[in-house]
C-alpha cells in the first residue's frame, strides 16, 4: 500500500477536522432572547408565544431555543421594545407599535373605532394589508406576525359608563394617539400611558377607568381594581381593537442556516396571525368575564341604539387617520382604508358559523 507524504496526509487531517467542526457549528444551538411587557402568566407567553416557540424548538430539533425576558427584564420601557428589537437588545419581541406614535400609521387602521368584530379575521387582513402597504413601516425588523387582542372595552372604578353622557369628568387611560382621540370624542379625558402602569393608576385615582381588551384582566388583575366593565354586544363591531406585532432582528435571522430560517419561516406570516387572532376571540374573553363576575362586578353590554350613537360620534377619528397617512406621503387615504375593510370582510367570511 501507497503511503501518503507526511505533508499531505496533514493536510487531509487537518481539512477533516475542519469540515467536522463546520458541520458541527451547522449544527449548534441559537438561543433567541424573546421580550415583551406583560407578566409570564399573561395570554401573550403562556396561550401563545411559549406553544409557538414550542413548536418551533421540536421542528428544529433543538437547534432553536428560547429565553423569555417578561415583564420588560431586559431593561427600557414598553414603548422601546421597537428599537431594542431593531438594535439587537431583544431578538424577538412581542409589542404594540401604537406605542411610537406616528411611526407606523397604516398598521394605525386596524386600531380605528369600530372597525372589527373579530381578531381572528383582521389579525389575517393586517397581515396581507401590512405586506401590500406597508413594508417601508417594518423595514427595521423581520416581521413574524401582525394579530389585534380582543376588542377593548371601557372599565371604571366608581361610574358605570352605559351612555355617551356618562363619559364627561372621566379619566381613562389611552393605549395611543388612536385610542385618545377616540376617548376624548366620547367625552372623557384620555391619559396615555403604556398597559404595566395602569393598576398603580387605577388604584391612586390618576384615572377613573381604562379602555383595554379582557386579555390583560388577568395579568393585572383588573377586576380587583374596577366594578364595572362596558362592551359591545357579541358580533357586532367593538370600541377598538389594539395592534400587536411579533417581530425579529434581521441581522439574527439573517444569520441563521438556511434550514432554521425555513423553520421561522413555516411558523410565522397569516398562519401565525391568525393563530394569534384566534386566541384572542375564543379563550381571553370568556377568562375576563368569568373573573369580572367572579367580583360581582357588572357587566354591561351596550344596546345597539346607544352604539349606533358612540359609533357616530367617533367617525372623526377614521377622517384624521386618512388626512394623517396622505400627509406622511400615502395616496388616496380613503382608498387605503376601504381596502382595509374590504380585507376584514373577506376574512370574516371565511369563519366557522
Amino acid at each position: 500500500m501507497l503511503k501518503l507524504p507526511k505533508l499531505l496526509l496533514s493536510m487531509f487531517t487537518l481539512g477533516s477536522l475542519m469540515a467536522n467542526g463546520a458541520a458541527q457549528a451547522d449544527e449548534s444551538v441559537v438561543t433567541l432572547k424573546l421580550a415583551h411587557f406583560l407578566p409570564a402568566h399573561s395570554v401573550t407567553q403562556a396561550q401563545f408565544l411559549e406553544p409557538w416557540a414550542q413548536r418551533i424548538t421540536q421542528q428544529s430539533n433543538g437547534r432553536i431555543q428560547f429565553q423569555f425576558y417578561p415583564s420588560m427584564q431586559l431593561g427600557g420601557t414598553p414603548p422601546q421594545l421597537v428599537d431594542q428589537v431593531r438594535d439587537g437588545v431583544a431578538d424577538i419581541v412581542w409589542t404594540l407599535p401604537g406605542y411610537s406614535s406616528g411611526r407606523f400609521p397604516l398598521t394605525a387602521a386596524f386600531e380605528l373605532p369600530f372597525m372589527s368584530s373579530s381578531s381572528e379575521a383582521s389579525s389575517q387582513a393586517m397581515w396581507d394589508f401590512i405586506q401590500k402597504h406597508g413594508q417601508d413601516e417594518f423595514a427595521d425588523m423581520h416581521l413574524l406576525a401582525t394579530h389585534l387582542t380582543d376588542g377593548a372595552l371601557v372599565h371604571t372604578t366608581k361610574k358605570p359608563i352605559h351612555t355617551l353622557k356618562d363619559f364627561r369628568g372621566q379619566k381613562l387611560r389611552a393605549a395611543n394617539r388612536t385610542a385618545a382621540k377616540t376617548i376624548g370624542l366620547l367625552g372623557a379625558t384620555p391619559v396615555a400611558m403604556p398597559v404595566p402602569q395602569v393598576p398603580e393608576a387605577l388604584s391612586k385615582g390618576v384615572v377613573d377607568g381604562a379602555v383595554l381588551p379582557w386579555d390583560v384582566v388577568p395579568a393585572l388583575k383588573l377586576h380587583e381594581l374596577v366594578k364595572y366593565h362596558t362592551e359591545t354586544a357579541a358580533g357586532t363591531p367593538a370600541l377598538m381593537h389594539t395592534a400587536l406585532i411579533v417581530g425579529m432582528n434581521k441581522d439574527t435571522y439573517n444569520k441563521l442556516p438556511a434550514d432554521l430560517k425555513q423553520v421561522i419561516d413555516a411558523n410565522s406570516g397569516r398562519e401565525l396571525s391568525r393563530e394569534a387572532g384566534r386566541i384572542w376571540d375564543n379563550q381571553v374573553v370568556e377568562t375576563g368575564h368569568k373573573l369580572a363576575q367572579s367580583r360581582n362586578n357588572e357587566i354591561y353590554v351596550l344596546p345597539p341604539e346607544e352604539q349606533t350613537k358612540w359609533m357616530e360620534t367617533t367617525s372623526q377619528v377614521s377622517e384624521d387617520w386618512i388626512k394623517d397617512v396622505e400627509s406622511k406621503g400615502y395616496e388616496n387615504g380613503k382608498a387605503l382604508l376601504d381596502e382595509a375593510r374590504q380585507l376584514i370582510e373577506q376574512y370574516n367570511a371565511k369563519l366557522p358559523r
